[in-house]
């Protein structure tokens, strides 16, 4: 056992961090990092892996059953999302196959059949961190793990409790824009996400684009998102949806929740920033 603990290691396609503060045992730290590396192997589309084996057949015109249970779980969780997110977070809209989008699939939870209308593929960028990082906290939590900082590439980020000194645990978001900083939040017993269309890493060879869905045209104009959810899966489906999603529609979701939902866009004139 130990009183501080930090583990470091690579995983879907990024940096993964977990900070552990207080008591915990080394076969929790163990099954913590074990379910990140479970949930790459099931949703990533770099490698063979149940999603992969899933696109072929949707690709191909073709219902497959879905047996894995953490590509079932990430399945339901985004049809559940999808209509309170106005449609705006879509892993299967993509430019390159016409008519593509959620829309265009059918899951059969009775069955655990997903079919589509019309050659599709999945792709979990925009959740599959978050997912991971959930399913993270829930087993530290379970553990014993009263306070712990959890991240995965600095964009997703999950924290169990208070800060070990007390309080919320404090964040700020920089400037893509410039210098600076957007924002500064505090959370507790929370995850926040980060988009945006500019910034370090967004010309990544590996990074796909943002695709709007309805037309899947990619996503170019200008803005940073950050959204705060007790779920990071949910965190990260919702700041995605911001980062496509048009004036009207990004109020809309933003009204709802407001000290939890943001968006960015480049300083204007009267050298305001804007949150959309």
């Amino acid at each position: 056992m130990t009183m501080t603990r930090a583990e470091r290691f690579a995983a879907m396609g990024t940096r993964v961090e977990l900070h552990l503060y207080g008591r915990c045992d080394d076969d929790v730290v163990q099954a913590a990092r074990q379910a990140i590396e479970a949930v790459d192997d099931a949703l990533t589309i770099h490698r063979p892996s149940p999603t992969t084996i899933l696109n072929d057949a949707l690709m191909a015109g073709r219902s497959a059953a879905v047996d894995d249970p953490l590509l079932i779980e990430a399945i339901e969780a985004i049809d559940a999302a999808y209509p309170r997110l106005l449609g705006l977070f879509d892993p299967a809209a993509d430019h390159r196959l016409a008519g593509s989008g959620w829309s265009a699939l059918s899951y059969d939870r009775a069955s655990g059949r997903l079919s589509a209308t019309r050659p599709s593929a999945l792709d979990f960028g925009g959740f599959g961190k978050g997912f991971a990082l959930d399913r993270t906290a829930a087993i530290l939590r379970a553990g014993g793990v009263a306070s712990a900082l959890l991240s995965a590439g600095e964009s997703s980020v999950t924290v169990i409790g208070e800060h070990p000194l007390g309080g919320g645990w404090p964040f700020a978001l920089p400037d893509p824009f410039g210098d600076g900083v957007l924002i500064e939040v505090e959370i507790i017993d929370q995850a926040l996400s980060i988009s945006s269309t500019v910034g370090a890493g967004t010309a990544a060879p590996e990074r796909s684009a943002m695709i709007r869905p309805g037309d899947a045209a990619p996503v170019t104009t200008p803005h940073c998102t950050l959204a705060i959810d007790r779920s990071g899966a949910l965190a990260e489906m919702v700041s995605t949806a911001l980062l496509v999603a048009d004036e009207r529609q990004a109020a809309d979701l933003i009204a709802a929740r407001p000290q939890q939902l943001f968006r960015f866009a480049p300083r204007r004139a009267s050298d305001d920033r804007v949150a959309a």
